[in-house]
């Protein structure tokens, strides 16, 4: 896909009023959070809390929606925005919205196929997607089906093994290479164990008789898969297959990546040819450093809060990033976007780009490939139809101009004296 890539049509800007036109399971939903129900009504009790958890209080992954609610649009009027386009581009690709898949791992577990599924809607659509390290299908196989899907890779701090996955990925042909790197060691996901999902996964009667009391998700996907693909594997971590997800062997898979550092990253980036992006950054001396280690792009993440709980909103600290990372690095954003004032919002701070997990990862287990296209063309509309009232046609335009923080005051009505100095007229 290059900037000279037709993109998709407009959305129907007035297609709210007239009800959803879709059919099939997903043809009473019309938002992202809508989904989460849906899925909730679908998935076992454990698969369910694994997706919508986060880590001890929850903190984190309330700020992350908090951040967002605390800012207002500031629109302006009579702009004629007739013709409008959302499309970005990224490392020289076009897209044709500022919105992406984040990496989800196991998300197979939610939908047979998901990961495939997540990549090909993504692709259809002209979005780009993250195939996720802790996934259960095979990089080789989703790369064929998508080849412009990105991989994000968990490492260790252990060299021989970073250099020989490093091998495997340019084999497959992946382009844009994310490496995580908050996730030292593994959160405290005390919610998980209270919904009854460990990793290893446990068998035990309680998961028992959660599948059986979701008939659809224990025939579609849990007995589809240990039918047509045997019982599932962690299979992108190393060059070589990973544990079983029933293995005690997981935890020792997992382990080592509080040796990682710069010095690793730094050895990526001398071995890797590809685009190189860097996710789980909310520190802006950590822009800088990524920058001095000729890092492309970064991905401003708390990981969905799943990891160090209270840990500070992407969106609060995207500002004081964009401007450490400059010119010389693409800055994107996830964690808590759920609509389209969500996008433009993050894009006005510095985001040239934001990615949303689980609502995709819901869509997936409501209806598969189509459920994920669905919530796409949601929130392709929602973009659309925002960018239309801020007064704009482009994401280029966005700036803080736009955005009006609800806690400090703002002079509404100038005084007499401000009113005077303001020229006339829309300069």
């Amino acid at each position: 896909m290059t900037d000279a890539t037709p993109l998709l049509s407009t959305p129907d800007a007035w297609a709210a009023f007239q009800g959803t036109r879709r059919s099939g399971r997903t043809r009473q939903l019309l938002s992202l959070d809508d989904f989460e129900a849906a899925a909730r009504c679908v998935l076992p009790r454990p698969i369910f809390g694994y997706v919508c958890g986060a880590a001890e209080d929850n903190r984190a992954l309330a700020d992350n929606r908090q951040a967002f609610d605390e800012l207002a649009l500031v629109p302006r009027v009579l702009c004629n925005v007739a013709q409008r386009q959302q499309g970005v581009t990224l490392f020289g690709q076009r897209y044709a919205s500022p919105f992406g898949i984040a990496p989800m791992g196991i998300a197979a577990l939610s939908a047979y196929g998901a990961d495939v599924a997540l990549a090909r809607a993504a692709a259809q659509a002209r979005i780009p997607a993250v195939l996720s390290g802790s996934s259960l299908t095979p990089l080789e196989e989703v790369m064929q089906a998508a080849p412009d899907t990105w991989f994000q890779a968990y490492l260790p701090g252990t060299p021989e093994r970073i250099s020989a996955l490093l091998q495997r990925v340019a084999a497959a042909r992946v382009r844009t290479l994310v490496v995580t790197v908050d996730i030292p060691v593994a959160g405290n996901r005390e919610n998980n164990l209270r919904a009854g999902f460990s990793t290893p996964l446990r068998p035990s009667l309680r998961l028992v008789w959660d599948g059986l009391a979701r008939p659809r998700w224990l025939c579609g996907t849990m007995l589809r898969t240990l039918i047509k693909r045997g019982m599932p594997h962690f299979e992108n971590s190393f060059a070589e297959r990973g544990a079983p997800i029933l293995s005690s062997r997981v935890q020792r898979d997992f382990s080592e990546r509080d040796h990682f550092d710069w010095s690793h990253l730094a050895r990526i980036r001398r071995q890797w040819q590809g685009t190189l992006v860097v996710k789980g950054i909310l520190s802006p001396a950590d822009a800088a450093q990524a920058r001095r280690h000729g890092v492309d792009g970064l991905i401003v993440s708390n990981h969905g809060g799943r990891q160090l709980d209270g840990a500070v909103a992407p969106l609060r600290v995207l500002p004081a990033i964009a401007e450490a990372a400059g010119s010389a690095m693409t800055v994107m954003l996830d964690g808590g976007v759920r609509r389209g004032t969500d996008v433009l919002k993050a894009l006005a701070l510095g985001a040239q780009a934001v990615f949303v997990g689980r609502p995709f990862n819901y869509a997936a287990a409501v209806d598969g490939q189509a459920g994920v296209a669905a919530a796409i063309e949601l929130l392709r509309a929602e973009v659309d139809r925002n960018l239309a009232m801020l007064g704009l046609t482009g994401c280029d335009q966005l700036g803080p101009q736009h955005l009006l923080d609800r806690r400090l005051p703002w002079p509404l009505v100038p005084t007499p004296a401000a009113h005077r100095s303001q020229p006339q007229g829309d300069a």
